[in-house]
């Protein structure tokens, strides 16, 4: 049965029937917004001047390693991660939260610019700990928003994604759940990067706002009092769930907080290596039934889906005139 999982796992699809939503590399602006995505929920944010890095996960290991064997970062993974990226200089690592797909490498990518700091909760604080990272490079969240150059980040609780089974039984708790409460050491099992609190990031550059939703979960009536212009949003598991939760998902997130555009993100098969192409989550997700729920939805209330491209630099608002 594993091997069959297994092998599941490494024969999954690509995106080539998405193509035509497929955003185009940016060209060059000094100062401009731009945005590259490395993968699952991994994010960098700059404007040639200042770059912040969403979760900053390169390891991914594999199946096999995550079921039978301790996980830590892989130093070389990190090192071709970054160099593919064009990531010289960082200002923070701000971790969504505390699982192993969104923290496992976050501290060690701190650790290698040296005016950066990693931004997160308690959970994430006590495994950057375990890593050695010290003291005044960890910034536990406070709620407040955070100035780095042109950019102000604002990190707001929300719920991570249930498990679809589970959740047809009405229970939304997930695997994993709960506080980290002791300092991770690695490398250490993938029990021990507990989720912790689970964030949303707002993201203000100048005039352009931006909603990182990293997790697809959602809290009614959490954002009533927020907006942002474009939205990445995580999708990871959607195509299972219920379609009473994604008419939920999508207006607690994406209407309530008025976005026009759409970047679907943490769609990915994150046991797969960084350096091959990516594929959707095989088995546990239907990403083909998620695209046809957004791109209808999107349709029917004038927004745009794109999707984006590993290791290539997009202007989120490129041809913004369009939906105005």
């Amino acid at each position: 049965m594993l091997s069959w999982l297994i092998d599941r796992f490494s024969k999954q699809g690509t995106l080539g029937r998405y193509s035509s939503f497929v955003c185009r590399a940016a060209d060059t602006e000094p100062g401009a917004l731009r945005v590259m995505f490395f993968g699952v929920s991994t994010l960098l944010f700059t404007d040639g001047e200042t770059s912040i890095l969403v979760d900053g996960f390169f390891t991914r290991p594999g199946l096999r390693k995550i079921i039978f064997e301790k996980i830590g970062p892989d130093e070389d993974l990190i090192t071709t991660g970054l160099a593919d990226g064009g990531v010289r200089n960082l200002a923070a690592v701000i971790v969504m939260h505390s699982h192993y797909d969104h923290v496992l490498d976050a501290p060690a990518v701190v650790k290698r610019f040296p005016n950066c700091v990693l931004i997160g909760s308690e959970s994430t604080a006590r495994i950057a700990r375990g890593y050695h990272l010290s003291e005044d490079r960890i910034c536990v969240d406070d709620g407040e928003k955070k100035p780095f150059g042109r950019f102000t980040v604002r990190l707001l609780p929300s719920p991570h994604s249930p498990i679809p089974w589970l959740l047809r039984l009405g229970i939304r708790r997930i695997l994993l759940d709960g506080p980290v409460r002791q300092q991770v050491q690695p490398p250490a099992c993938v029990s021990r990067f507990r989720n912790g609190c689970c964030y949303s990031l707002l993201i203000q550059h100048d005039d352009k706002s931006i909603l990182v939703q990293a997790s697809g979960g959602f809290q009614p009536g959490a954002f009533k009092d927020e907006s942002a212009d474009v939205v990445l949003l995580g999708v990871g598991t959607l195509g299972k769930m219920p379609s009473s939760y994604l008419d939920n998902y999508w207006h607690e997130v994406v209407e309530t907080i008025s976005a026009k555009r759409i970047f679907p993100i943490h769609w990915d098969d994150l046991t797969r290596p960084v350096d091959r192409p990516l594929v959707p989550i095989p088995l546990a997700d239907n990403f083909d039934r998620t695209m046809r729920f957004l791109i209808k939805r999107a349709g029917e209330t004038g927004r745009q889906i794109r999707l984006m491209r590993p290791f290539e630099t997009i202007d989120p608002f490129a041809d913004w005139e369009q939906l105005n």
